[in-house]
């Protein structure tokens, strides 16, 4: 099956949150009607809080069996759990705990004060043995029918950045350390566990993010630009704002 690459751009910030969110609920009712259940993978970033914000406030939201939902993160901060620079803090606070969530199906990435430690390779490894644990068969990884990324102004997306080892680990889980945007010690899915979802959302808004979108668009490498390794298996989108599409071709782009 051939995968299908859009580019979406709407006109500010704050009609793209709320687009997203839409389109997030309309994704969800789909899996939920194909299968029974739903699975994503959240991001971080204040773009992403507006998109959870927007969820939660949808009156489409209560159409979703959130009991059935499986809430999974692309990376994290690795610091103390309810720490407000973590990713899962952003997420619980904006859209998790406003929706009737089965809590077993919440899967948050270690913490520091979680029984690893500070240790980020082992709290890396305990995140793999969670995703293998809710596999399929002998598959090593759960579906995800929905996978969120942010890009930031380098172009990286969950915690992998440019010319770090993370662009090139190939486990399903990995840990950072001096990552060049602070908190410097982090948890992130590689970009092989990234691009087996059924659908990637790269996710920017802002002229600081129009330099990194328009190489990973225009084809720069993925270990220059990691944004531009990454796709989803049926689907991969990008969705703007004019403002950070400015250095996308307009022949690339999809005006809403």
């Amino acid at each position: 099956m051939s995968t299908e690459h859009q580019l979406i751009v709407h006109a500010d910030a704050a009609l793209l949150a709320e687009a997203v969110a839409a389109r997030m609920l309309v994704r969800l009712l789909d899996a939920q009607s194909a299968r029974g259940t739903a699975s994503v993978v959240l991001t971080g970033g204040r773009v992403a809080a507006a998109v959870y914000r927007a969820v939660a406030a949808s009156p489409a939201a209560g159409a979703v069996d959130w009991s059935k939902v499986d809430i999974w993160w692309g990376d994290e901060r690795f610091l103390p759990s309810g720490d407000p620079e973590r990713n899962e803090t952003q997420a619980r606070a904006a859209l998790l705990d406003a929706v009737p969530l089965d809590p077993a199906r919440i899967h948050p990435m270690p913490a520091t004060d979680g029984p690893d430690g500070d240790d980020p390779e082992a709290a890396a490894a305990r995140y793999a043995a969670e995703l293998a644990a809710a596999a399929h068969g002998s598959a090593a990884l759960p579906p995800f029918d929905l996978l969120l990324l942010g890009v930031g102004e380098d172009g990286h997306v969950a915690s992998v950045f440019p010319e770090q080892p993370a662009v090139h680990d190939t486990r399903t889980v990995t840990a950072v350390r001096g990552a060049p945007k602070p908190p410097p010690v982090r948890i992130t899915l590689t970009p092989p566990t990234i691009n087996t979802a059924e659908e990637v959302w790269l996710i920017a808004a802002g002229p600081d993010k129009a330099a990194a979108v328009g190489m990973a668009v225009g084809g720069a490498g993925a270990v220059q630009i990691p944004a531009a390794g990454v796709g989803g298996l049926h689907r991969t989108l990008w969705l703007l704002d004019r403002a950070a599409a400015a250095e996308v071709p307009a022949t690339a782009v999809t005006l809403r």
